[in-house]
């Protein structure tokens, strides 16, 4: 008897085990998109979690518990179309190095941060947009006499650890010296300082930089860029279906006039016109 009750009792620890695997990909208590992807969660839970960028003003800034600019209205937008009002989304600050592993480990839903889409991050995740294309250029001091990356060879460059820009600096223009941080806004202080001769991103990041308060009249853009920086929307690797959603929501913003009136809203202040959201560009979700 006292055997059999042993197995009986083995057996129960065994289906409890056993149940709580099963629950493993449950979206309940937690930011993991599951099984389903974003749009199984935002129909089920009226919540998403987007990760956006903290220091780029008119793109992704953050003041006190709020965060403000285009990117995070881009967010809205997408969170709007899934069915999850504003109330529902948390925003979670994301630096460029760990957008992939937020995503692969379901700290957030959705990334948009001015992310560049690009075949070595499509093998870790999927990308809707682009959004948006940028272009890598550079910032100066307003009485620097530098024109373009062909005059870097000798000078200090300063980007983000892990970036595109800072990839194509160290590829294309090894003469040039590059100090690398976790944030472009690290990068100003020591621009301002003389420490520094450029700090090199996508043009729209550095003009919202350059139009700062404390900065006016100091820097200016270079305004010859050499890149084309299409902007996606991160999200988990397999979820093509939410990939595939996404894409219909810009089509739809592009449509409706709110992409324009999102731009209006943050980067058109500076006077920048909105760009038209060229809805031809869109991504093939899944593909690599």
């Amino acid at each position: 008897m006292r055997i059999k009750r042993i197995a009986a009792v083995a057996a129960v620890a065994g289906l409890a085990v056993a149940m709580t695997a099963c629950g493993g990909d449950s979206d309940e208590g937690g930011s993991g998109t599951g099984a389903g992807g974003i749009v199984s969660k935002a129909e089920s839970q009226k919540k998403l979690v987007i990760g956006v960028k903290a220091d780029q003003p008119g793109l992704g800034l953050q003041t006190g518990s709020q965060y403000e600019g285009f990117d995070v209205e881009i967010g809205k937008i997408i969170a709007k179309g899934l069915g999850v009002e504003e109330s529902g989304i948390e925003w979670k600050t994301t630096v460029t190095a760990n957008r992939e592993p937020f995503i692969e480990q379901g700290t957030v839903d959705l990334v948009v941060a001015t992310y560049t889409i690009n075949d070595e991050r499509k093998q870790k995740v999927n990308f809707a947009g682009p959004y948006y294309i940028a272009g890598q250029d550079l910032l100066v001091k307003s009485d620097s006499t530098l024109t373009g990356p062909d005059q870097l060879a000798g000078k200090t460059v300063c980007s983000v650890t892990g970036s595109t820009p800072a990839k194509r600096i160290t590829e294309n223009y090894p003469d040039a010296q590059l100090e690398q941080f976790d944030a472009y806004s690290k990068c100003l202080p020591l621009l301002e300082g003389g420490q520094v001769d450029a700090v090199t991103t996508d043009d729209i990041i550095l003009a919202g930089y350059a139009a700062q308060d404390q900065y006016a009249g100091k820097f200016k853009v270079v305004g010859s860029t050499f890149s084309d920086e299409p902007y996606g929307i991160g999200l988990k690797k397999d979820d093509t279906a939410g990939c595939e959603k996404v894409n219909e929501i810009l089509k739809a913003a592009a449509e409706d006039g709110s992409y324009k009136a999102a731009w209006d809203a943050t980067l058109g202040k500076s006077g920048t016109p909105a760009p038209e959201l060229d809805t031809t560009k869109l991504t093939h979700c899944g593909a690599v």
